[in-house]
């Protein structure tokens, strides 16, 4: 049969020349597709372009499969369909399926672009809860436009921080050397004095500031002088003209090169005296919430020592009464820390040499029927602890204390016990077989506690990790609580040194 178009197909022989030569152009038409395809790939999410690449890949194939095959239903040509099915395929994924489940990816996709490069052109201010309330747009310079002078005063209409009229806002813009270029917003009702103050020199923003809050707006100013990228929010306070204190929160932000005036800082400064009012409020309510719970503490400690002491009224039996005392000088001793936190300043450290004073002159107190020819002599250095060290530690001292009053001094006879207590700053541990420079090492506490007495000292046989005391057996359990080490030196009397740190710091 003769036509107006050639022949493609011979029955027995295959394709003839021009079905060949056609499946070759149509394979360079998708070629050149593939890539004008790869030159437009950022237009494209990856994921869509990857599928529509392969399925452009997959169609080139399978249109030189077919210049193969010479029986309709020889293997080339169902290798060519299987081809042209996959492709379909791969475009039915790319843009159906993609386009259903995530739309947003292939309608957004430029906005979402534009979107990230705003980020990079703008800084966003956020509160305590992370909520944006403002932020600073960058105007960027065109290539084409002749640069501004660093002398001309720069106009509202050349500096958008977006201010606007809103509440306790003021704007402004910095030359290189810190000099006021522009500036808007609520400057009278912030500072007292008019924006041409400012402009003009008369009144320099520096003359405002508390003078102790200058050195943390220095550091400000050199570490923005010296990174391009730096900015950060400071707080500090003001003297308005009328003489009232005002806290002001201030970041600035260098503009970048490509911006009309590269080196030129701008920033935003909000009036947040009211913020820090209310959490000023907030801050007493809570230290008053926090003095109350220490002195009810107080108050239920105080409540257990006594009903120790009437049920220690019941026995006769000395051990018995000699338990109730201990168990109730333990109590007294952490009844002491709740009701120095309740009277201090601090609601949660503790003047520990204050503390030691007062706990050991009622240790001393509670044995002065049997011991009052023993002195007590204090080196102590004033020192703030965290309750998590302090409540320990104050235990331990009543331990160690309680062991020399009851077992160093024989009836009869006068002593001697001697607190120590301070910074290890001048203290140096023996090196030799000393037990506390084998645990020190690596750790450097930095301080130390050393209970000692000049009595008859505890018998050789006795070590802190087996002793059958319950007194010795909490000193012991309560040293690891606050990783601290601890040595026993038998001498003359007996010696206890302590190396700790803080857990509350």
């Amino acid at each position: 049969m003769t036509g107006s178009f050639p022949d493609s197909y011979i029955e027995g022989s295959g394709l003839t020349r021009f079905k060949i030569i056609s499946e070759y152009i149509i394979s360079f038409i998708l070629l050149c597709s593939l890539i004008l395809l790869y030159k437009k790939r950022d237009r494209f999410e990856a994921r869509v372009f990857r599928l529509v690449e392969a399925s452009i890949i997959v169609t080139i194939l399978g249109e030189l499969v077919f210049t193969l095959y010479i029986d309709v239903y020889g293997f080339f040509n169902f290798l060519g369909h299987y081809f042209k099915i996959l492709s379909f395929y791969l475009i039915y994924t790319a843009i159906v399926e993609i386009g259903f489940e995530a739309p947003y990816s292939l309608l957004f996709r430029e906005l979402k672009q534009s979107e990230e490069a705003f980020k990079q052109k703008a800084i966003f201010l956020e509160d305590d809860q992370g909520r944006i309330y403002n932020m600073l747009g960058v105007k960027i310079a065109d290539p084409g436009r002749v640069p501004v002078m660093e002398n001309e005063r720069i106009g509202q209409k050349n500096y958008n921080p977006l201010v606007g009229d809103m509440k306790g806002f003021i704007g402004l813009r910095l030359n290189r050397n810190f000099e006021p270029l522009f500036i808007e917003g609520e400057i009278e009702e912030i500072t007292g004095y008019d924006r041409e103050d400012f402009l003009s020199g008369r009144v320099k923003w520096a003359e405002i500031i508390e003078p102790e809050d200058m050195p943390s707006i220095r550091e400000n100013i050199k570490k923005l002088a010296s990174k391009d990228e730096y900015s950060d929010e400071i707080e500090y306070r003001i003297h308005r003209k009328d003489g009232e204190t005002r806290w002001v929160a201030q970041i600035l932000k260098k503009l970048p090169e490509n911006s009309e005036t590269p080196g030129d800082i701008q920033g935003i400064i909000r009036d947040i005296t009211e913020r820090r009012a209310a959490e000023e409020t907030l801050k007493k309510i809570d230290e008053a919430r926090i003095k109350e719970i220490h002195h009810r503490i107080k108050n239920n400690l105080q409540v257990i020592s006594s009903l120790l002491s009437l049920e220690a009224e019941r026995f006769s039996d000395k051990k018995m009464l000699e338990a109730f005392r201990e168990s109730q000088n333990r109590v007294t001793s952490m009844a002491i820390i709740h009701e120095e936190l309740y009277k201090g300043n601090e609601i949660d450290t503790l003047d520990f040499a204050a503390y030691l004073r007062k706990l050991t002159a009622d240790l001393l107190n509670s044995y002065s029927i049997q011991k009052d020819s023993i002195g007590l002599k204090l080196q102590l250095e004033k020192i703030c602890l965290g309750m998590d060290t302090a409540i320990p530690l104050g235990i331990i001292v009543n331990e160690l204390i309680s062991n020399s009053l009851k077992h160093a001094f024989p009836e009869g006879t006068e002593g001697e016990i001697l607190i120590n207590f301070g910074r290890t700053d001048s203290f140096t541990p023996d090196t030799g077989n000393s037990e506390i420079a084998e645990c020190v090492n690596g750790k450097n506490p930095p301080f130390k506690l050393i209970v000692a007495d000049n009595g008859k000292g505890i018998p050789e046989g006795i070590n802190l990790k087996t002793t059958e005391s319950l007194g010795l057996q909490l000193v012991d359990i309560l040293i690891d609580q606050i990783n601290g080490c601890i040595e026993l030196k038998r001498g003359k009397g007996t010696e206890f040194i302590i190396l700790f740190g803080d857990l509350g710091k």
